[in-house]
């Protein structure tokens, strides 16, 4: 493993399920490649590879569903222009982040990118990944610092949904309630 490596582990709330997760920062820009295994009602493995510059902003998403032919391909400027696949994704004009569904890494990148201090808010877009189906859409959230590099409030601006994240302070998810935490 390189030196410049950072390994992250969490586990599902209330399952079996985990994520292994290697972040690289190599000349400027940063990959995460990482294995989900879910367990409960729908159960799958999958493989992602996040690639992002400098500041956090999103150049590519590569999405493999274990045992499956199926892989998504998404990239970015890092202006908000994506295509899928190499085909051009007007619907997520001015998204700057991916979220996934199965993994609590994406809400590091909007931390990050955003680096909030406390009692500052910022509503922000995602192009939300939903699995196993590989759908992506548009996602309106908020992000909420309620304390410097150790808790954040995430909340979907389409839903009630909400959750307090308990960080690191390298804005690595600890503990997102009800899903994951650190294993």
């Amino acid at each position: 493993m390189p030196q410049d490596a950072k390994i992250v582990r969490w586990r599902e709330w209330d399952g079996p399920g985990s994520e292994h997760l290697v972040l690289r920062e190599h000349a400027g820009r940063l990959l995460a490649d990482s294995v989900v295994i879910r367990s409960g009602e729908t159960q799958f493995a999958v493989r992602y590879r996040i690639a992002c510059d400098a500041g956090w902003r999103a150049e590519s998403v590569i999405v493999n569903v274990i045992g499956d032919d199926r892989t998504l391909v998404l990239a970015s400027d890092g202006d908000g222009q994506w295509t899928r696949d190499g085909l051009a994704m007007p619907e997520l004009a001015g998204v700057l982040d991916p979220d996934l569904t199965v993994t609590p890494f994406t809400n590091t990148l909007p931390i990050r990118r955003l680096a909030l201090a406390a009692g500052q808010s910022a509503e922000i877009t995602t192009a939300f990944i939903e699995f196993p189906a590989l759908t992506v859409v548009r996602n309106p959230q908020r992000y909420t610092c309620l304390e410097a590099g150790r808790r954040y409030l995430y909340e979907s601006r389409a839903s009630d949904f909400r959750r307090e994240l308990e960080i690191d302070a390298e804005g690595l998810v600890v503990d997102y309630p009800d899903f994951w935490r650190r294993g």
